[in-house]
């Protein structure tokens, strides 16, 4: 309400150009000014894309094979993401468009007014989760990047428009991934560390960066949990002990990093007191998928919907993989991402605040509160 009867004041002077930021920033049903997102290839919406060393990049069929342009546009699912959903229930225009794209349109006000996407992936909260993979954004590098936009905010609207205009939209954070399955692999990480001492780094270093984008305004935020990546089907063929099952010690650490998320998020609003946060509780929500489908419309949990071997998931999706015929039954994309449908249902959970899922509010709630 209060985004309203300010559009409604700003057009009391100059009123073409207010006309103009009215449809850019307060257009009508649109919640918050902006969205930006920091993640991996869970919200990555095509920045890997122009890295020119990365091999992380979903480029071929049979990626993107349900998005409105049914060709391969950087993201890791046959069709839209969180990101792009939470975007559309935002009432955003579009979904924050990836950093280049973005940055090389030619326009006198700023490319970023409505949000913009770091994600990459292959990503990781520590600097390295890609190593074999060849460049990805870490989360500092995404960070570095969100400052550099924050400049350009305040080149364009001054630094009281830009600090109010930030601080009114959501900064959204799907991370953490990466460094798990970091960890899984590697039997000197687990020397070195035990699992809580690894999650206690991960939540350690993920604090600091949320104190960087506060010294940049950013006041309010979204955390995606992470989901039970050990029952992911490349988890799942892996799985030696139990094949074809959850690697129930991947989902131990992952439950470990959430809770420590969530005490940290808590302590950090103790500590700055003018920040709001909705966190999600991905796991429990794709969990429920998984133990009862029907209840959802999914009839396959293990496999995955595009690729080769064992529950198509020892070879990637490629053009020469297996590609289910009814993406909308399968919880599981590809080897470790979730179908478009996947990802629609979660979001429609979650949005609008479902206490079992959601705290202390949910991304609608959050968006209404005053900054």
């Amino acid at each position: 309400m209060k985004m309203a009867s300010d559009c409604v004041r700003a057009m009391t002077g100059f009123w073409v150009v207010f006309l103009v930021l009215l449809r850019l920033s307060c257009s009508e049903g649109q919640m918050v000014p902006a969205l930006f997102v920091f993640g991996d290839s869970i919200m990555d919406v095509g920045n890997n894309n122009d890295l020119p060393l990365s091999v992380a990049r979903a480029i071929l069929p049979y990626y993107g094979v349900d998005f409105p342009t049914k060709k391969p546009n950087g993201r890791f699912s046959n069709g839209k993401n969180c990101a792009d959903f939470i975007a559309e229930k935002l009432g955003l225009p579009t979904s924050p468009p990836y950093l280049i794209s973005n940055s090389s349109q030619s326009n006198s006000s700023s490319p970023f007014l409505t949000g913009v996407s770091f994600a990459s992936g292959g990503a990781g909260i520590f600097d390295g989760t890609d190593e074999k993979l060849q460049q990805s954004i870490p989360l500092k590098d995404q960070v570095e990047l969100y400052r550099g936009v924050h400049d350009d905010l305040v080149q364009h609207m001054g630094s009281s428009g830009a600090q109010k205009h930030v601080a009114k939209s959501l900064f959204l954070i799907g991370i953490g991934s990466n460094d798990i399955f970091d960890y899984a692999k590697s039997s000197d990480l687990r020397k070195q560390h035990t699992p809580q001492q690894y999650v206690d780094l991960m939540v350690s270093s993920l604090k600091d960066h949320l104190k960087r984008l506060y010294s940049y305004d950013a006041r309010k935020f979204v955390f995606a949990g992470l989901a039970p990546i050990g029952c992911t089907p490349a988890h799942r063929v892996r799985n030696q002990n139990e094949p074809g099952e959850c690697n129930e010690d991947t989902n131990s650490w992952c439950r470990m990093y959430n809770e420590a998320l969530l005490a940290m998020m808590k302590g950090l609003k103790s500590e700055l007191g003018d920040i709001s946060y909705s966190y999600l509780d991905i796991y429990n929500v794709v969990l429920g998928f998984i133990q009862n489908p029907s209840a959802y419309g999914f009839t396959e949990v293990k496999a995955a919907c595009c690729g080769l071997g064992d529950l198509r998931a020892q070879i990637p999706c490629l053009p020469i993989s297996q590609l289910c015929s009814n993406r909308r039954d399968h919880v599981f994309w590809d080897l470790v991402h979730p179908t478009e449908a996947t990802d629609r249902m979660l979001i429609d959970i979650v949005f609008r605040g479902s206490p079992q899922y959601t705290y202390p509010m949910g991304v609608q709630q959050l968006a209404a509160v005053e900054t």
